[in-house]
């Protein structure tokens, strides 16, 4: 089975994320999409990120119901601090089977050459890349870089450029925000998301 690997905080997961990751699991070669929740860095204290455990419930609560995607927490058990090649050697381990690739944004392609190991990452597994809008300091890095996005990696046969991919400008962090202030963000998240937090009183 060949398997997308979707990483991420989803403090909360909204329906941005859940749009990539259908369009992966429905336009793509990939059987499913597993979103792995990427656990909290014990040495940094960011008030504002959930429990390791409510942002994973968070996250099955939202796909429940679509057998193309699952929540992981791979990450969850796995020595601190973790570098991706970690978490793919343990993957390729406890499921020798599946074929694991990466799902990532352009953002994140743009400084994949600094990853630890990108290179090993690079030869064994593909690289299933989106479209993203890009923030005002993301804008100016790239006027600062003479307009080079992709790097190299735009003519690499292991990185596949899903350029029809929907693109949502909207953040985690904005939603934070918005229930801070008190502002409705239900169409923002999915039913059971917005219950969820609603429930738990989170992000107040």
């Amino acid at each position: 089975m060949k398997i997308g690997l979707y990483f991420g905080t989803f403090n909360p997961i909204h329906v941005g994320h859940l749009i990539i990751a259908n369009y992966m699991a429905e336009h793509t070669d990939l059987d499913q999409v597993w979103m792995v929740v990427t656990p909290q860095n014990p040495l940094k204290d960011k008030s504002t990120l959930l429990k390791d455990a409510h942002r994973l419930n968070i996250v099955r609560e939202a796909i429940e119901d679509n057998p193309k995607l699952r929540a992981s927490d791979i990450e969850f058990h796995l020595p601190k601090p973790n570098y991706t090649i970690s978490t793919l050697t343990h993957l390729k381990e406890k499921y020798p089977s599946h074929d694991f690739s990466l799902i990532m944004g352009e953002d994140n392609l743009r400084t994949f050459h600094k990853w630890y190991n990108h290179e090993v990452i690079l030869e064994n597994h593909m690289i299933y890349v989106y479209p993203r809008v890009l923030t005002s300091s993301e804008e100016a890095e790239v006027v600062e870089q003479k307009g080079t996005i992709d790097h190299p990696y735009r003519n690499s046969k292991k990185v596949i450029f899903c350029d029809d991919a929907p693109i949502m400008k909207v953040s985690a962090s904005f939603i934070r925000q918005s229930i801070k202030e008190g502002k409705d963000v239900r169409y923002l998240l999915t039913e059971p998301v917005y219950q969820y937090i609603t429930d738990m009183h989170f992000y107040k």
